[in-house]
């Protein structure tokens, strides 16, 4: 073959794993950033049982991807398949972006704390993390990603509460001394001693129970936002904004860790615009 006649380069592959996956937004907004960006590249998703984890992982790169999304339940499982771990993937306990590398190796990200913080400056450009408190409810997967954020942005303390006293604690423990542990039955009082609320639960999500918790504590001066992204608006958001509050919707935090991923297997740096959110909404 002459030079004028090299072969076509491969068309990039990548994807999300999870269980189920039916659900998923990421395909949609992956496409409309492929389109965007005219790449000739696709985005699938993979409904993956835990038992074929390893061997599907092992086999996506020879079928030409590049790397894929993790989400449940298999973000903490991929540790323990991948060759090279991000600190901050050490630090939260799981993974949610692979990259397959031409050596051969798998590298674990995870940029779930980034899309949280890139969310929040872009939602309430005005908040300063080292100015106060911040209030978290819950203290699963996503909350593990928050805090690690919110501490190494610079806030000072952390009010944790969970439904489960024992989670909460553990992520003390994990975490240090500047988290607070609050019980649950008073989760309503911390709020009055925080800058900044975040409701890393499921409650309040389509399906699951509403949010208990009183919000009388909160003041004007708070930013509240919600990683639930349906509804879009939570009764937590409707309260707030009701209180004058600045509001923060968890669609961005979607939106906003993809970015990483998208740039390491396709190349362009997508933004996060109006027209991404309508390509997720719709």
């Amino acid at each position: 073959m002459s030079d004028t006649q090299k072969a076509p380069a491969k068309i990039p592959l990548a994807g999300v794993i999870g269980a189920p996956i039916a659900h998923s937004k990421s395909p949609q907004l992956h496409r409309h950033w492929l389109n965007k960006h005219y790449v000739r590249g696709f985005y699938v998703p993979m409904d993956v049982s835990a038992r074929d984890l390893r061997d599907v992982l092992m086999t996506l790169p020879k079928a030409g991807f590049v790397g894929v999304n993790v989400t449940i339940p298999h973000k903490e499982a991929v540790l323990d398949i991948a060759d090279l771990i991000t600190d901050r993937a050490t630090l939260i306990g799981a993974a949610n972006t692979l990259i397959f590398r031409e050596d051969g190796k798998i590298h674990a990200d995870n940029t779930d704390g980034y899309g949280f913080l890139e969310n929040l400056k872009a939602g309430a450009p005005d908040w300063q993390p080292t100015q106060g408190r911040a209030a978290l409810l819950g203290a699963g997967g996503a909350a593990r990603a928050v805090i690690a954020s919110l501490l190494e942005a610079g806030v000072p303390e952390i009010l944790l509460s969970n439904r489960t006293r024992v989670r909460a604690e553990k992520l003390q423990a994990d975490f240090g001394n500047r988290i607070t542990v609050v019980d649950w039955v008073q989760a309503g009082n911390m709020l009055e001693d925080a800058s900044l609320v975040v409701n890393t639960s499921s409650l309040g999500m389509v399906g699951k129970p509403e949010m208990r918790v009183p919000l009388d504590g909160l003041r004007k001066s708070t930013i509240v936002t919600d990683l639930v992204y349906t509804p879009l608006k939570t009764s937590l958001l409707e309260v707030a904004e009701e209180k004058g509050c600045v509001t923060v919707d968890g669609l961005g935090m979607l939106l906003h860790q993809a970015v990483p991923g998208f740039e390491r297997w396709f190349g362009p740096r997508p933004e996060v615009d109006h027209e991404a959110r309508q390509a997720v909404l719709r």
